[in-house]
């Protein structure tokens, strides 16, 4: 039998659109061995997506692939390979999701919210496996048990004392949940036990744990690394961040614009990366072992221009990737002093004993208790400051952010700024301080009106507020905080979705600027973009903070990121504070055990974390 899985050769595939050919994979070529993850790595656009869709035979009109092999060769008793870019629809299901499996980016949008997760289990099982509807159960059981939702029949013999009947009571029982019954990182397990459920030969994971928080992320990659190892299953894990692809790929090939620009062994592109696109992407994650002034960018390394053909031209810049990082590190008594200058000015921001509850009713609609998201939370914010506030999802983050805007009403506490006590205000009062105080929201998408330009969506705010009042000058300063952000002035007529994500976000803080607030909560403001995006968004955060004296309060589930932008970090977990300090203090000297379990689940994508992983399979790097 083949030692290799999957042999992809020349692949292209080409989208129409109004007359115009997109390349949107462009002759790459790949092999992944059985029982090896392939990482495939780079930016929205760059064709990774698009090349797992041309796999499994899913790419969706008006694309197609045009040239090309892919010759897959999964089962033991297979005596040749079969090209999947020539099979007709029938014949490759019976490849697609037994053979070859997928696991998409946003489990929510993957399963069915009107079935249980047992009867969707069930369903695919029974579709690939000619079995009964008890035996189906039984496998569904096995593979939740198997990726660890369930415990093992040890286990649940153990914790039900041999009690065969509240043994079958319970495994039912998870059976016959719902999708929103489970957290994030659960129906993602369950995505993941419904992929394996037919013994693939070989996995994709399309940005598996982009939406995850860094704990869950973990989980979930140790449980794709044992599955791969136990079942010698192969794996081709896509991903932006090059830090995750240290933590589980074996062979790592990095995309630009539809072709593999770079391929290699994982330690050989951490180690010694050759391509400027590489080394951009490679520098522009936040280094937690140093606090940098500025992350460098993929544009620090590379210039991007069109040929006469109409191709893209990619020229280096000449910068050594240690030098750029070394030449923005600041130094820990900078950093000191900037903090004891901070605390030497009155807070512009009190928070006092808030606490946030949501209420459970009973079947009459009588509360019987309330679930407290926040509870008796206390901390001060000094102008100027940036408090990075950091804790898993449902710690209650994002429900204090909105308590503190009164976008949620308090159940108790106060929220002095500047001097007044913004709960007590009345309605008018409170709308005329928020020009002061704004949010930028994670979805930038959703954030904007798709039927307003991005001028209007600016300067709304403005005319509500009337400040200014002249319609001319409100034009003037959309057009003016275009550009800041990094956009052009003519962008101020077209729509928003005729810039990337990136562009998105820019636009929103473009507006959150429009009454030149004094205080701005970003709201996991960068989650959900490329790293390389992510670098350029958290630059422009900072410049406007010190061109505008901003005082941020950062939220994210990303210590890393929190680290770079903040003075000072609150850890939050189930509604209370685990433990504030400085950003230093907290990431080298972590008091509480909850902060241990953050620091320790980012993924780092160091050259010891990659020997490390490599030696856990056997594997010299000399």
């Amino acid at each position: 039998m083949s030692d290799t899985v999957l042999n992809v050769k020349d692949l292209q595939v080409q989208f129409t659109t109004d007359g115009q050919i997109v390349k949107a994979v462009d002759g790459i070529s790949f092999e992944v061995k059985r029982g090896q993850t392939l990482g495939i790595v780079g930016e929205s656009g760059s064709g990774k997506s698009v090349t797992s869709l041309a796999v499994m035979g899913l790419v969706p009109p008006p694309g197609a692939i045009t040239g090309g092999q892919i010759l897959f060769q999964g089962r033991q008793d297979q005596i040749e390979p079969v090209d999947l870019a020539r099979l007709p629809t029938r014949r490759l299901e019976d490849y697609r999701g037994g053979e070859i499996s997928m696991i998409f980016q946003e489990p929510m949008t993957s399963l069915n919210p009107v079935y249980t997760i047992g009867f969707q289990l069930v369903e695919a099982i029974c579709l690939h496996k000619r079995l009964s509807k008890a035996d189906a159960e039984k496998e569904a059981i096995a593979r939740l048990q198997e990726v660890r939702l369930l415990p093992n029949n040890d286990q649940l013999h153990q914790q039900f004392n041999g009690d065969h009947r509240e043994i079958d009571r319970h495994k039912t029982a998870f059976l016959n949940r719902y999708p929103h019954e489970l957290s994030g990182g659960q129906m993602q397990r369950v995505m993941i036990a419904m992929a394996i459920s037919c013994d693939p030969a070989l996995l994709i994971a399309d940005e598996p744990t982009t939406a995850l928080d860094v704990t869950v992320q973990a989980t979930i990659l140790d449980l794709l690394r044992d599955l791969r190892d136990r079942r010698g299953m192969s794996i081709m894990f896509i991903t932006h961040d090059l830090g995750i692809i240290a933590e589980i790929a074996d062979y790592v090939a990095v995309m630009y614009a539809g072709k593999i620009v770079e391929a290699g062994p994982v330690w050989q592109i951490f180690s010694n990366p050759q391509h400027p696109y590489t080394k951009g992407l490679l520098t522009c994650r936040p280094q937690l072992n140093r606090r940098l002034r500025k992350l460098p960018t993929v544009a620090d390394f590379m210039q991007v221009s069109k040929g006469p053909d109409g191709e893209l031209v990619i020229q280096e810049r000449a910068r050594d990737m240690d030098q750029a990082i070394a030449s923005e590190e600041v130094s820990p008594e900078e950093l000191q002093q900037r903090l004891t200058d901070l605390e030497k000015k009155a807070p512009l921001l009190s928070v006092q004993n808030l606490r946030v509850g949501f209420p459970i009713r009973n079947i009459f609609g009588r509360t019987k208790r309330y679930f407290m998201a926040v509870n008796d939370v206390s901390f001060e914010v000094y102008p100027g400051e940036t408090l990075g506030l950091v804790g898993e999802s449902g710690c209650g983050k994002s429900t204090l952010a909105r308590a503190i805007l009164q976008l949620i009403k308090p159940m108790d506490g106060q929220v002095i700024f500047g001097e007044q006590d913004i709960t007590k205000l009345e309605p008018d009062q409170l709308r005329r301080m928020r020009q002061d105080m704004q949010i930028v929201f994670q979805n930038p998408f959703s954030s904007l009106d798709a039927r307003m330009t991005v001028g209007a969506a600016i300067m709304e705010p403005m005319r509500i507020h009337r400040k200014p009042h002249d319609r001319v000058q409100q034009r003037q300063r959309a057009a003016y905080l275009l550009e800041r952000v990094g956009l052009t002035a003519e962008a101020i007529n077209r729509y928003p979705h005729e810039f990337s994500g990136g562009q998105r976000q820019r636009i929103c803080i473009a507006r959150a600027l429009a009454l030149q607030p004094k205080f701005i909560i970003c709201d996991e403001s960068v989650s959900a973009l490329d790293v390389s995006v992510q670098a350029q968004v958290l630059n422009l955060l900072k410049e406007l903070q010190a061109e505008f004296d901003l005082t941020y309060i950062f939220i994210s589930h990303d210590l890393s990121i929190v680290k770079f932008m903040s003075d000072r970090i609150i850890v939050m977990n189930r509604g209370h504070i685990e433990e504030i300090g400085s950003s230093e203090s907290i990431y080298r000297h972590p008091q509480q055990e909850y902060t241990r379990q953050l620091i320790s689940a980012i993924p780092v994508g160091t050259l010891d974390r990659i020997r490390e992983r490599q030696a856990q399979r056997g594997i010299s790097l000399g």
